[in-house]
């Protein structure tokens, strides 16, 4: 399969990509999630092409382990959900965040404000759906008065926090080091160890992805730059093996070979390790190293990526849903009838928050100008060096 180019999207389509996409990429992988590629051929008679049903059809409100949430038909799940309420507490500061703007924020935005839940059917607070590690800056934060930069030790450490961090690469467009950075102190908040790694790089690759030119392989290179310990090392031995695959098909298995000396949940999905998601610098979460091989499988082209996280199976709505990120913020298009069909579904308006984020980042970007002037001048004023125009 060749790349395709689309290296001179600007800004806004950048952003309405990333953000799009990570919410259909979430959509398509929710009725899969926790299966293996074998269980999802089994189950669909083929691989996933697009948007399925529930895994237990019409017994979703009652069948385990999934009751009582409709996953499939195109509902986006709780990495949607995060991400959207992340962008709108992005548009009541309207400059950069830290953890104290989650617990300003983040955290009141999850328990009062009821909204449309599309896998419960009904108008609910975010809290009500999000899962126990979500939860967690909730009972910290709100009613454990935890530090805000310190309230994520403790937590259980898995991709919660990374899944929802794209809008932090997204207003650090074509800074990844400044991206990083800032994810890792809004993660602070919910995770340690390498989630919170986890959810700077993401953060990192998303602005990388955002940078004019950029590949595949260049975002790989900026999150090996960064990166630390058990997350560098599983996205570089990933990312390796990737690179010999040019189809999802051929990868599923020797993606999940690669990564698994560094996951901590073992081989079965559903009955997690006795050292499962808990803290180390030796280990890695499993999503975004092969988030990332599969866009490198796919050379960045969206549904190539979004599919092949989707029939990865385990955790294959965050996997879909960081490489749907990172193929749109790359400028590939998400396909027109996948995102109206969640849209509808979801009964949510998926570009919306992308609109919202946008003009938000252009006035961060005005304040860091404006910042930065303010420095030079001052360092210069110090005798440090002449300011340039």
């Amino acid at each position: 399969m060749q790349p395709k180019s689309h290296q001179n999207a600007p800004l806004d389509e950048r952003i309405a990509g990333a953000l799009v996409g990570a919410a259909v990429g979430d959509a398509l992988g929710g009725p899969v999630e926790g299966y293996s590629p074998e269980q999802i051929l089994e189950r669909h008679g083929g691989r996933v092409h697009g948007i399925v049903g529930p895994w237990h059809g019409d017994d979703w409100r009652t069948a385990r382990p999934l009751a009582p949430y409709h996953k499939g038909d195109g509902h986006v799940t709780d990495d949607t959900l995060m991400t959207h309420a992340l962008v709108r507490v992005y548009a009541r500061v309207r400059d950069h965040l830290d953890a104290y703007a989650v617990a300003d924020h983040l955290v009141p935005d999850l328990m009062t404000g009821p909204r449309w839940i599309p896998e419960l059917e009904s108008e609910a607070l975010p809290l009500q759906r999000i899962f126990l590690a979500e939860k967690w800056l909730v009972t910290r934060i709100h009613y454990g008065h935890a530090d805000p930069r310190e309230a994520g030790t403790g937590n259980i450490v898995n991709c919660g926090a990374a899944m929802y961090m794209a809008p932090v690469g997204l207003v650090n467009a074509a800074d990844p080091r400044a991206a990083y950075a800032e994810a890792l102190d809004i993660a602070g908040a919910h995770q340690s160890s390498y989630g919170r790694e986890a959810a700077g790089v993401l953060a990192a690759a998303v602005a990388a992805a955002c940078t004019p030119g950029a590949t595949p392989e260049s975002v790989v290179s900026s999150c090996l730059s960064l990166a630390k310990d058990g997350t560098r090392a599983a996205i570089e031995r990933v990312c390796e093996e990737a690179a010999r695959h040019t189809d999802y098909e051929s990868a599923l298995r020797p993606l999940r070979e690669a990564v698994t000396p560094y996951d901590t949940v073992g081989p079965d999905y559903r009955s997690p390790s006795l050292g499962a998601r808990r803290p180390s610098r030796l280990h890695a979460i499993e999503e975004l190293p092969v988030a990332l091989g599969m866009v490198l499988v796919a050379r960045g082209d969206y549904r190539h990526a979004v599919l092949g996280a989707v029939n990865y199976g385990r955790d294959c709505d965050s996997i879909a849903t960081m490489a749907g990120a990172l193929a749109g913020a790359l400028g590939s298009p998400v396909p027109e009838d996948w995102a109206k069909t969640v849209a509808e579904a979801s009964r949510l308006d998926l570009w919306e928050p992308a609109v919202t984020l946008t003009a938000v980042t252009r006035e961060i970007f005005d304040r860091d100008m404006s910042r930065r002037r303010a420095h030079e001048q001052a360092f210069a004023s110090l005798g440090g060096r002449e300011c340039s125009d």
